[in-house]
């Protein structure tokens, strides 16, 4: 009995190609799952004081 065959992707990348190959829509904001958590914790205090001179800085620009 002859051997079948296993795999093959002759003609898959001409069908790929005929509608192109379009990259993965970006999304705006990238999910930090996995991301470090000393550097998220770090991140969120950043985030939460990065306010904290605008006052200050903007009536020293007024003068």
């Amino acid at each position: 009995v002859a051997k079948s065959k296993n795999h093959t992707t002759h003609n898959q990348s001409c069908k790929w190609h005929r509608n192109g190959i379009k990259k993965p829509r970006s999304q705006r904001y990238e999910s930090l799952k996995g991301v470090d958590l000393r550097f998220l914790r770090n991140m969120r205090f950043a985030k939460k004081h990065n306010k904290k001179g605008l006052k200050k800085m903007l009536a020293n620009n007024d003068r």
